[in-house]
């Protein structure tokens, strides 16, 4: 009896097996479909990796090596200075802004950016028995005589700088489309160092170019084509008022053409400027308690970017915060970018998040307006798209990342990876309108 139940409970169970398949096999099309759909969808998924370059994938060349030109200067055995700003005014125009060029160790690679020469040849950040087996090499920063920025008769360091294409652009492809040769005698001054940060305000229809020179206490407006317009400060003099400056790092507008100029890494203000040039304030002083540092202290600070609600968010580095203020100087709020962080660059892309490069921690960061941490990418490295100093950053209107390695010489491109998730790709930031000229 056991067993002629236990015979039908099998043929029971078969039974709906092979309904089962039955249904399966009337219904196979739509099921394929979807599993063709699936398998679809999975294909253009990225295999492995670990995301080592955020959303994005690396551009190499870029920039292009730079050809001798008419003027006879040759560039065999010279290499990319420290790039101390870069700036996408279209995909097919970024300009960048590089203090000089430098000489590169004999046998050396053309065009090798410091941070990739071999270890053999570092004799500034010291031996290798103290360095990471992954650090950068040399360092491509430094001053016209000796390291310190205190000025004095130092010892030359055996690779001195030449000004050469310290402001230039190039095209989607890395190649030289202009060169201010006229613009070398800015910086080709005793204890001067090349610029600091190249920008353009995005109501300027006649898109002049700003450049801030830190170590000479400088700001220049010039046109488009590299005629000095206006400028603020005196030479080599530091100070703080309308006309004196103390390193000044940045600058950002309102769309009246209101602007702000950070100022820096000896001075402890933002000050606020109207749109003909006419200094109207300024606010700012010195920490009193390095490790309680209070609203509207500042230590270095390094750069400045505004919201569309006219917030001023400014990075006060050496602090490792962001400080945020009213267009008239009022403190709103501040955050911290983390304990080991250095905000060497901010910005705020054009669907409005704040983005920072942080120098501490050699990564790329992204917050919302209101200081939330968000979302960040990027390491310490000698490699391709490995950053020492990430100094500046910009974005073109196709979304390509470009960012300027201060200590590594060299410019990074990033190229938004097929289907790489929106959120943490970085939006453009405003930019200028076309000339209705």
């Amino acid at each position: 009896m056991r067993a002629r139940n236990w015979s039908l409970i099998m043929l029971l169970v078969a039974a709906g097996i092979l309904s089962s398949y039955a249904l399966i096999g009337r219904s196979a099309p739509n099921l394929s479909a979807a599993t063709g759909q699936a398998v679809a969808v999975k294909a253009t998924q990225e295999i492995g990796g670990q995301e080592e370059w955020g959303p994005y994938e690396v551009v190499s060349p870029f920039p292009q090596p730079l050809a001798d030109g008419p003027d006879g200067v040759k560039h065999d055995g010279w290499t990319w200075g420290s790039v101390g700003a870069v700036y996408a005014e279209t995909p097919d125009r970024i300009w960048i802004a590089q203090r000089g060029e430098l000489p590169l160790p004999p046998g050396s690679k053309p065009w090798t950016p410091y941070a990739m020469l071999p270890w053999k040849d570092v004799d500034v950040i010291g031996p290798p028995s103290q360095q990471p087996p992954d650090a950068p090499g040399r360092k491509a920063t430094g001053y016209d005589d000796g390291e310190s920025a205190s000025g004095g008769v130092e010892a030359k360091r055996g690779w001195e700088r030449r000004y050469h294409h310290s402001i230039f652009a190039v095209d989607r492809n890395g190649k030289m489309i202009d060169w201010w040769p006229d613009a070398e005698k800015f910086f080709d001054v005793r204890r001067g160092r090349g610029p600091h940060s190249i920008k353009m305000s995005p109501y300027d229809p006649e898109k002049h170019i700003w450049i801030v020179d830190d170590e000479l206490h400088m700001v220049y407006k010039f046109t488009h084509d590299g005629k000095l317009v206006q400028k603020w400060g005196e030479l080599g003099v530091p100070g703080r008022d309308g006309n004196h400056f103390s390193r000044p790092t940045g600058i950002d507008w309102l769309p009246d053409g209101t602007f702000f100029i950070s100022d820096g890494y000896v001075g402890t203000r933002v000050a606020k400027f109207d749109k003909n040039g006419k200094f109207l304030m300024d606010w700012g002083k010195k920490t009193v308690d390095r490790n309680n540092p209070g609203p509207n202290e500042f230590s270095t600070v390094h750069a400045i970017t505004i919201s569309k609600d006219r917030r001023l968010f400014v990075s006060d580095r050496g602090n490792k915060r962001i400080q945020i203020f009213d267009e008239n100087g009022k403190f709103l709020t501040m955050f911290s970018t983390g304990a080991n962080s250095s905000p060497y660059y901010d910005l705020i892309s054009g669907d409005q998040y704040l983005w920072v490069a942080d120098g501490g921690t050699q990564r790329i960061l992204k917050y919302d307006l209101n200081g939330h941490y968000l979302y960040g990418w990027g390491r310490y490295g000698p490699w391709l798209g490995g950053f020492y100093g990430p100094h500046a950053m910009t974005v073109d209107q196709d979304k390509n990342l470009y960012v300027g390695d201060v200590f590594g010489g060299r410019v990074h491109k990033f190229r938004p990876k097929p289907n790489a998730d929106p959120a943490k790709i970085m939006q453009p930031e405003l930019k200028p309108q076309a000339s209705t000229n």
